[in-house]
């Protein structure tokens, strides 16, 4: 039976957000779920003082700063590096750095068993989040952390809406084809959509900080350690909204796609992923001897070696272990590169995604089948391109619910 006897921490990185942040701490005070604290860490570079073009960052987060003081409805934990002679000084600053210190702080204060969930500032969620979490974690004791399902509301703006459709289904699609493939590393890494124990936190060490892609590295490590939970009853809602805080991610890209720049995030040929699985259903005959792969030009490129297989046939005796190993090597970062290095530019790249329904979901995509000749990224309407959005939410959620998990082979 589920309790409220583990604690749930918010870890809130925030950095010129005070538009967005009383929404995400009212959602938060609104938790039927009552065993919970929050803690955020008001972060800029301390350097950002001297720059009259981030004054006005310097200043909200002052502004922020005392807003959190003020609150009294939270169990709350500031973490200030953000007032003068506090902010990050030399290379370690960004929003990595600012998950890691909350993370490792939760990680000295908190029990074994209690659970950090990554939020956003600019994030709202239903009341019931605190308590599906949990309620996941009950059900599945043995994971190492929970992706949970996310789903960007528009806004009226249709420059920025097509451009948050355009980004989001490019991760469905992405995230869809790992699963058909049933690829370990089929899940979606977002900031404000992961949850992990605090004992599976200490265990790998902690997150890694980076100036961007923090959450993606965190989950393919958390991966590497154990399963991870991809189906939860509440979803989260990130805001659709530019952002230059971080290089890559869902700010970014927006910035990018409204100058029609999607290098950086293209609809891959389905067939790529199929090389994928061919190679993964290969591991268990490299156990014995090298066997050519789809993938092996990639490989040899990527590790600057042929030897790609002998030294773990060296390391690992065992077949199991050793296919695991093969899994780790040719790991989420991996696959993706592959994807990157073997894609062909297209003027249409819709077509790529069109070719994929066909093929595998004819039936639930009939109607927008039909207006197949007729979908661009650029010109449909973008009541068009949400019906797309929502027609893969359905599928990744029906993969999700499927399996719940994501264990090893």
């Amino acid at each position: 039976m589920l309790s409220s006897s583990k604690k749930i921490f918010f870890a809130i990185p925030v950095m010129n957000e005070s538009a967005w942040l009383p929404s995400c701490l009212e959602c938060i005070e609104k938790q039927s779920y009552k065993n919970i604290s929050v803690v955020i860490c008001v972060n800029q570079p301390e350097n950002y003082r001297e720059q009259t073009e981030k004054k006005h960052i310097c200043d909200d987060n002052a502004f922020t700063l005392e807003y959190l003081r003020a609150c009294k409805n939270l169990p709350l934990h500031i973490i200030d590096k953000s007032s003068a002679g506090h902010g990050w000084k030399g290379k370690k600053h960004g929003v990595g750095w600012a998950r890691k210190v909350i993370m490792d702080y939760i990680a000295g204060v908190a029990e074994a068993d209690d659970i950090i969930l990554s939020m956003d500032a600019d994030t709202v969620f239903n009341s019931e989040l605190c308590r599906s979490v949990a309620h996941s974690f009950y059900r599945h004791q043995k994971a190492t952390a929970l992706a949970l399902p996310y789903y960007h509301r528009l806004t009226g703006d249709t420059t920025l809406d097509r451009a948050m459709l355009r980004y989001e289904i490019y991760m469905r699609y992405y995230a869809i084809n790992l699963w058909r493939i049933k690829n370990p590393y089929c899940f979606t890494a977002i900031g404000s959509s992961m949850a992990v124990p605090v004992h599976a936190y200490r265990a790998i060490g902690g997150i890694t900080p980076k100036l961007s892609g923090e959450d993606f590295y965190f989950l393919q490590k958390l991966r590497k350690y154990g399963d991870i939970i991809v189906w939860n009853e509440e979803k989260t809602f990130p805001a659709t909204r530019y952002s230059d805080r971080v290089f890559f991610g869902t700010g970014p890209a927006l910035i990018k796609g409204v100058r029609k720049d999607w290098d950086s995030y293209p609809m891959y040929s389905y067939q790529l992923f199929d090389e994928v699985k061919q190679t993964y259903h290969l591991f268990e005959e490299l156990f014995h001897a090298d066997v050519p792969t789809p993938i092996d030009g990639f490989l040899e490129k990527a590790f600057l070696s042929k030897n790609i297989w002998a030294p773990l046939r060296e390391n690992f005796k065992d077949k199991k272990k050793f296919v695991r190993a093969c899994a780790e090597k040719v790991d989420g970062l991996r696959i993706l590169q592959f994807l990157k290095s073997s894609q062909q530019a297209s003027d249409n790249e819709m077509r790529y995604l069109v070719e994929y329904l066909k093929l595998f979901h004819q039936a639930e995509a009939k109607q927008l089948l039909h207006a197949a000749d007729d979908l661009h990224f650029d010109t449909s309407a973008l009541e068009l391109l949400d019906q797309l959005r929502d027609l893969l939410t359905d599928i990744e959620s029906t993969y999700r619910k499927k399996y719940e998990v994501i264990h090893w082979f």
